[in-house]
């Protein structure tokens, strides 16, 4: 399974790099930020992409929207990683991608395996 990670924190980036590649055998490529999303998911295979929410320039949000406005990148699965707690605002972020939401903190161990079961690719 092949998973672009996009993050503004280069630790972030790097802790999921290592949950999904190392720990959990996943292909892993990471991007800073939404702006060349469409062109990082259109230019590679991916089999999902797990967004960041709160970023500069462009919040995750706005990226899933420029992915579904694009006839190459409209189908991609795209899971929404959030540090948000609130009922509502994890309800609105499901809703916008039609997936579970990671939430941060999270478990490095396990991070791979629930992100496949939610991606239906057990």
């Amino acid at each position: 399974m092949k998973v672009l990670v996009v993050d503004d924190d280069p630790d972030m980036r790097r802790l999921l790099s290592l949950a999904l590649g190392h720990v959990g055998g996943m292909e892993v490529v990471t991007i800073s930020g939404g702006e060349s999303i469409v062109e990082a998911v259109a230019a590679d295979n991916f089999d999902a992409v797990v967004l960041d929410v709160m970023m500069p320039v462009l919040d995750g949000p706005q990226c899933l929207a420029l992915l579904r406005a694009n006839e190459s990148t409209r189908n991609i699965p795209v899971v929404f990683l959030t540090a948000k707690g609130d009922t509502e605002d994890l309800d609105n972020l499901r809703e916008k991608s039609g997936f579970e939401t990671l939430r941060k903190p999270f478990d490095p161990l396990t991070l791979a395996e629930t992100l496949r079961r939610m991606l239906g690719k057990e």
